[in-house]
């Protein structure tokens, strides 16, 4: 079967979720950089429905959305279980990054809206990350996934790491370690590992890249 080839963004959480799953893995592959503006004929070819990143090809069959993706890694590529093997516990992870996935977009609602949007996704993102806090699996233990990552800690990765961008752009605050303690130390866990350090875009990079484009989409919104 021909290589692995990851269409995607540097600064998209999306992509670097397949990124770490990719890295964890030790699965080698080509990245190719999209241009969003610009989209690419293999990109519009293999994601017709969404035309959007990532899209994973894999003996040039695509594979779209980050988790799904993540989960065809882990099924085609045993080596570093990113699920655990008893069924219950598989169905507990699946949870929660579905939990992550659909309550994690409040946060990007944070970064593209204003006012009273604004501040509603606050709190819908103050009450994602209260849950987790108090619910998420594995209380006690390093990681979502016990004392290594596993999908759940890939799923809140591509949420965690864009928040303090998101928030010194955007203005509205939404994460405090005093009030998430635990969540507080898993970041602190997750990104000083390697393999994740190693693959998170430059904080001031992405900063300086979400200002800009949330200045160009105010500013499109404005003169509608």
């Amino acid at each position: 079967m021909d290589g692995v080839k990851l269409h995607g963004v540097w600064a998209s959480p999306f992509s670097t979720r397949v990124v770490w799953a990719l890295k964890l893995k030790g699965i080698p592959f080509d990245n190719i950089e999209e241009d969003l503006s610009n989209k690419s004929a293999l990109l519009l070819q293999y994601n017709p429905v969404h035309k959007k990143i990532p899209v994973l090809v894999h003996g040039w069959r695509p594979i779209c959305e980050s988790m799904v993706i993540v989960e065809y890694l882990e099924e085609t590529w045993p080596q570093y279980p990113l699920l655990p093997t008893d069924p219950h516990e598989r169905a507990v992870a699946r949870f929660w990054v579905k939990f992550i996935d659909e309550k994690g977009l409040n946060v990007w609602m944070v970064y593209r809206s204003v006012g009273e949007e604004q501040e509603k996704a606050m709190r819908d993102s103050l009450e994602m990350l209260s849950i987790l806090e108090e619910h998420g699996p594995n209380k006690g233990k390093k990681f979502f996934g016990g004392d290594s990552i596993n999908i759940v800690d890939i799923a809140f990765g591509g949420v965690a790491y864009w928040m303090g961008a998101i928030e010194e752009v955007s203005g509205g605050k939404m994460f405090d370690a005093v009030k998430f303690p635990r969540l507080n130390a898993w970041m602190a866990d997750f990104e000083c590992l390697p393999v994740i350090a190693e693959n998170l875009p430059d904080q001031g990079k992405l900063r300086k890249h979400l200002a800009h484009l949330r200045e160009k989409r105010l500013s499109l919104s404005a003169h509608k």
